[in-house]
């Protein structure tokens, strides 16, 4: 075997993929089943990081003039010739991408709006030049094109050119080449989503839905559409918001995350995994790669989120023991699980408990929301979880209503650490309390603690003995631990053995707790255990198992060494929301 190609980290260019060398997983079956059964505007809705922008990438380089067919060799849709002589290099083709439309304001947002479409018609410099077109049909060429002369040179089209932009550039390259366009919007919504955050969405609904009416609607010169986006924007449920930015829009095919069709083309399949897998010898990888990344149901497809394994094998490439990790944490928009659970009422955190704990939840999804709705109730909240990746379907039960589950280990661990960052928050609010536990802890007082903390665990999620927990249910209660005691700034506290890469959820768990306080000489030691059963002689038994713990482990030797006078062991054991704490008899030295 020659030497292997590269992992296309972050690679979004289909075209870069093919000639430099990575590894490209074959989607263009995309090609010819959109061929098939298309729409004249097409909308895939999915969650971030699932292929939609290289997906796009691949349609612009099959459909656009000039294409070089050798770019498709072996691939899916080399194999269907009528296509490919009917099709391939046939049609101009407009693809722009409003990723990066994201400003804190308006004016900057719409300036970035201008740039996008700008400098995609540079790309047609040809035009202006045009004996196909006629002075007037130029100078509109021109207006897509101009840039001031102020301090930062940028495109400068008045609201009346920037709306009918996309429209114009379509009819100019019909005109030209005597072809109708193709025209690819990738991530058409983040506009929307950053405006929302930002306080200018009226203004930037006004001006998407006039951009995507005059191109997408009656547009004589449009062959057909190709749209992307995490959610499907439509008329406020209540009807009060007129702000469908699709309204009108009587041929709009919406594929979403609940379709069939095109179910495999976004997203890994366990068979592309395993030849992923087996090509970079990393095949003794695969349980551990599907039970983080798999597990999205996509129509009646069950995907792999390529993001996350594209990253995981490349960090196996170099560490062969490098532990799996929430490569999500830091590419997706994890806020909106904050916001869910700022607005989760008691009830909701029961079923955040069943949903943890690797159980299901029915609810009735909402997918044609707007923005300005999402967050207005909890019930919107669980359509863009859904929507947006981080619950997937395990059954369908009628029309709207879906069984949804935490799909993978990777998910499950972002929304415990969430929850945890929610209850340090929470928790910080209330200083008496905390203060309160916290002495209790210094006097020894197991009663009093042992009160504060249950009241504690009453006010987050409960951990079961389920096969989803395995052996790191003490974990959970370590962190709550380290959040409390985190807010004693006088406090030194140390957990002395990590959990590792993997975080709160990995297999091996925290063994201990050290608090030192110089100002009163005290030290404190911890251990938690977790009691299978719940009832009170287990938990006296773990209990127990704790402080031997401690005594085995010479913890207190550890703390005598660093000048510490006063030493308090404790032994917590826990079962869901109910704990049990013993103080060793010993506590002064």
């Amino acid at each position: 075997m020659g030497e292997t190609v590269k992992l296309p980290i972050g690679i979004e260019s289909f075209e870069e993929i093919r000639t430099r060398g990575f590894y490209y997983v074959d989607k263009t079956g995309l090609i010819g089943e959109l061929l098939d059964n298309w729409g004249k505007v097409n909308l895939f809705t999915r969650p971030r990081r699932f292929g939609k922008s290289l997906n796009m990438n691949m349609l612009k380089y099959f459909f656009e003039y000039g294409c070089d067919s050798a770019l498709f060799a072996g691939l899916e849709i080399s194999g269907e010739k009528r296509k490919c002589e009917q099709y391939m290099g046939k049609f101009p083709v407009i693809s722009v991408t409003l990723k990066g439309v994201s400003a804190g304001t308006y004016g900057m947002a719409r300036n970035m709006l201008c740039s996008v479409i700008g400098n995609e018609a540079l790309r047609f410099r040809f035009l202006a030049e045009s004996d196909r077109l006629d002075e007037e049909e130029k100078e509109r060429y021109r207006q897509l094109v101009t840039i001031g002369t102020g301090g930062e040179a940028q495109f400068i089209m008045s609201d009346d050119v920037l709306m009918d932009s996309l429209l114009t550039l379509c009819r100019l390259l019909h005109r030209h080449y005597s072809q109708k366009v193709i025209l690819l919007i990738d991530e058409y919504d983040v506009p929307l989503d950053k405006a929302q955050q930002y306080g200018y969405y009226d203004e930037m609904v006004s001006l998407i839905r006039n951009l995507f009416s005059q191109s997408l609607k009656s547009n004589a010169s449009l062959e057909f559409a190709v749209l992307t986006g995490c959610l499907r924007i439509a008329m406020s449920s209540a009807g009060r918001h007129m702000e469908s930015i699709f309204s009108g829009l009587n041929n709009l095919n919406v594929l979403s995350i609940v379709n069939i069709r095109f179910d495999e083309y976004f997203g890994f399949t366990d068979r592309e995994v395993r030849e992923m897998l087996k090509y970079y010898g990393l095949e003794a990888y695969h349980e551990t790669v599907r039970t983080w990344y798999d597990g999205y149901q996509f129509g009646n497809a069950q995907v792999y989120c390529p993001w996350d394994v594209v990253n995981y094998c490349a960090e196996l490439r170099s560490d062969g023991q490098a532990f799996p990790r929430a490569f999500w944490m830091n590419s997706s928009e994890n806020d909106i699980l904050r916001k869910f659970l700022q607005e989760a009422r008691p009830g909701t955190r029961r079923e955040l408990e069943d949903l943890v704990n690797g159980e299901g939840v029915v609810k009735r999804i909402n997918q044609e929301l707007t923005y300005r709705d999402l967050y207005e109730n909890t019930d919107n909240l669980w359509s863009v979880l859904f929507s947006a990746g981080y619950l997937t379907q395990r059954e369908r039960l009628d029309t709207d209503t879906y069984r949804l589950v935490i799909p993978n280990q990777e998910i499950r661990q972002i929304f415990i650490e969430k929850i945890l960052e929610w209850f340090r928050e929470e928790a910080g609010k209330d200083i008496l309390k905390l203060n309160a536990f916290c002495m209790a802890l210094a006097k020894g007082d197991a009663e009093t603690a042992e009160k504060y903390f249950c009241s504690y665990l009453m006010k987050t999620i409960s951990i079961r003995d389920t096969g989803v927990w395995k052996n790191r249910k003490e974990n959970f209660y370590y962190e709550i631990f380290l959040g409390l005691l985190g807010h004693q700034e006088e406090w030194y506290v140390k957990s002395n053995v990590q959990s590792g890469p993997r975080g709160i959820l990995a297999d091996t768990w925290y063994s201990d707790i050290l608090v030192e306080s110089e100002e009163e000489s005290l030290g404190i030691v911890i251990v938690v255990r977790y009691s299978e059963e719940g009832d009170p002689e287990n938990m006296e038994k773990r209990c127990g198992e704790a402080l031997e713990q401690i005594e085995r482990m010479d913890y207190e030797d550890r703390l005598r060494e660093n000048g510490i006078e006063k030493i308090l062991k404790y032994g917590f054991a826990c079962h869901r929301k109910k704990c049990r704490v013993k103080c060793a008899k010993k506590l002064l030295t």
